[in-house]
């Protein structure tokens, strides 16, 4: 099972990384806070302080068109914020 999808590169988590050493993550929705750690730590060679989770529904969106009203959703994610021990770092770039 693959836990971490993503990693989450916004200006809000860059400023969050930069001032409290926490990155933000799109996970599977089954896996817990145990296995992120575990799969986080095992992926960039870090030490793990904390693991938040967050489990966001999605969304329902409407457009106008001519041929009259579209409606859907926006799908659902689980998002989990690594707070790392000082003096570790994740590099997202370094693979490029």
């Amino acid at each position: 099972m693959k836990v971490i999808i993503k990693p989450i590169v916004t200006e809000k988590m860059t400023v969050q990384t930069e001032k409290l050493n926490r990155y933000g993550f799109v996970v599977d929705k089954k896996v817990n806070k145990l296995q992120i750690k575990d799969a986080v730590e095992a992926m960039y060679n870090v030490s793990v302080e904390t693991v938040n989770t967050m489990v966001y529904s999605g969304k329902g969106k409407s457009r106008y068109t001519k041929s009259g009203v579209i409606v859907g959703r926006t799908n659902s994610f689980k998002k989990a914020m690594i707070t790392l021990v000082d003096g570790d770092k994740i590099d997202f770039y370094s693979n490029i």
